[in-house]
C-alpha cells in the first residue's frame, strides 16, 4: 500500500489540461475560462445617471433654486442639446448626462409646475452620477483559468464578448462491474443488488464539468470486461467500479493489463478504499475504484474530483481541506488514513457512529469527510479536526 498523498500525485501525473475550444457565451456557464479574455467596450460608456431626477449644474444647487426643464433624458434616449444656465433636463436611470450637466437632483427633492422645477432644502452632495468607466474600462482583462459563474456570465456579456474561450469537457466512462448488479427500475434477483455507485458517481463529475458516459454493466467474465473497455473508447478517463481486488471473480485488472494498461499502483494506505488502481489504457487514464458505494463515493472524492480539476485547467491541488473542532472523543486511528463520514453541526464536527463502508444512507446525510491521519492518537472533544466539506 502507498499513501494518500502519493497515490495522489501519481494520479495527478497521468493527465495534463485538455485543450480549448470556443462556445457560445450562453453554453459557458460552468466551464472553465481557459485564456484571457479582454473588455471590448467601457460600462458605463458615458456618465450615467443613478437616480430619477434632474440633471443640472451643481454650482447653481441651493435651497429654493428654480430651473427651467427644457427636455428629457431616458436610457438609450439622450438629450441632445447643451445645458445652459438656470436650466435642468427630466433624467431618468441609465440615461446619459447631458453636455452641460454635472448634477442630479432625485426627484423627491423637487416641485415641479409646468416647466419649472424649485429645489428642496435637503439636497446632499452626492452627484447620483455614475462616470464613464466606473465598472469596467475597454481592455480590462478577466484571467483565466476561471470556473465561470452566473456574475461571471454576466459580465463577460456586458463586456460584449459573445464567444468563449473554454476547457473541453473531460469525457469520463463509468463502468460498474459485476454479476450482482442490476440496474435502478429493474427487478433484482434474490442474490442480486441494484447499482447505486455509477449514478453517484456520474452526478458528482457531471456537477464538476465533465462529460460522462454510463457503460453498461460488465459481468465477472474476461468477454464481457474487454467488450466494455471497447465501448469506452474515445473517453479522456475510465472509471471502473468493483473487481479492483484479488478475488476469483476480481478481474478488472489482470483485463486490463491484457490490453494494455500500464499501471502506476494498486492499493492505498486509506479507509474506506484500500483497492484502488491507476493507470494509462491507451491515451485514456485508468483509476479503478472498489466496488463498495461508499468506498468508490469516497475515493470519486478524493482521487477523482483533483484529477478532473487538473484536466479542466484548475491545477493540481488536492481537495481543500477546512478545520473545525471535533464535538466528541475519538479512540486511537489506524494504519490508514480514514476518511470519516460526519457532520459540521454549530460549527464542530461529529463523526457519525456507524463508518462501513456500505453504508449509502450513512454518507447521504454527511456533509463532511473528517480526514484522520495514520495512526492519528487518540482525540478529545475541542482538539482540532480537518475535514473536506461534502
Amino acid at each position: 500500500m502507498i499513501p494518500v498523498a502519493e497515490a495522489l500525485q501519481q494520479v495527478l501525473d497521468l493527465v495534463a489540461p485538455l485543450e480549448v475550444e470556443e462556445v457560445p457565451l450562453r453554453q459557458a456557464a460552468g466551464r472553465v475560462l481557459a485564456r484571457d479574455v479582454t473588455a471590448t467596450r467601457t460600462q458605463p460608456p458615458f456618465a450615467a445617471s443613478s437616480m430619477d431626477g434632474y440633471a443640472l449644474r451643481r454650482a447653481e444647487v441651493e435651497p429654493d433654486a428654480m430651473f427651467k426643464v427644457v427636455g428629457e433624458a431616458a436610457a438609450g434616449h439622450r438629450f441632445e442639446g447643451k445645458l445652459k444656465a438656470g436650466q435642468a433636463v427630466r433624467i431618468f436611470t441609465g440615461a446619459p448626462i447631458p453636455d452641460g450637466a454635472d448634477f442630479v437632483v432625485i426627484q423627491e427633492d423637487t416641485t415641479r409646475r409646468g416647466d419649472l422645477i424649485t429645489l428642496g432644502h435637503k439636497i446632499g452632495q452626492k452627484d447620483n452620477i455614475r462616470p464613464a468607466g466606473g465598472d469596467f474600462a475597454k481592455g480590462q482583462k478577466i484571467s483565466a483559468p476561471l470556473l465561470l459563474r452566473p456574475a461571471d456570465i454576466a459580465l463577460l456579456a456586458a463586456m460584449n464578448i459573445a464567444r468563449v474561450p473554454v476547457a473541453r469537457k473531460p469525457i469520463i466512462a463509468i463502468l460498474a462491474t459485476g454479476d450482482e448488479l442490476v440496474q435502478p427500475g429493474e427487478t433484482p434477483a434474490e442474490d442480486q443488488i441494484v447499482a447505486s455507485n455509477s449514478f453517484g458517481l456520474a452526478a458528482m463529475f457531471e456537477g464538476k464539468g465533465a462529460d460522462v458516459r454510463m457503460l453498461p454493466v460488465a459481468r465477472d467474465n474476461a468477454a464481457s470486461l474487454k467488450q466494455a473497455f471497447t465501448l469506452a473508447k474515445g473517453a479522456d478517463l475510465i472509471i471502473t467500479i468493483g473487481g479492483a481486488s484479488v478475488g476469483d471473480h476480481d478481474l478488472v485488472a489482470p483485463v486490463a493489463a491484457e490490453i494494455g494498461m500500464e499501471q502506476s499502483f494498486y492499493k492505498v494506505a486509506m479507509r474506506p478504499g484500500k483497492p484502488l488502481m491507476a493507470g494509462r489504457l491507451g491515451e485514456a487514464v485508468m483509476l479503478g475504484l472498489p466496488g463498495n458505494p461508499v468506498s468508490a463515493m469516497v475515493c470519486g472524492t478524493v482521487f477523482g474530483l483533483p484529477l478532473l480539476r487538473k484536466m479542466l485547467g484548475l491545477g493540481s491541488e488536492p481537495l481543500l481541506m477546512q478545520e473545525a473542532p471535533l464535538g466528541v472523543d475519538l479512540p486511537q486511528n489506524g494504519p490508514r488514513t480514514h476518511y470519516m463520514r460526519a457532520h459540521l453541526r454549530d460549527g464542530q464536527l461529529f463523526p457519525d457512529d456507524r463508518q462501513d463502508s456500505s453504508l449509502l444512507s450513512v454518507l447521504a446525510t454527511a456533509n463532511a469527510l473528517m480526514v484522520r491521519p495514520v495512526d492519528d492518537a487518540p482525540r478529545k472533544a475541542g482538539d482540532t479536526a480537518h475535514f473536506i466539506a461534502i
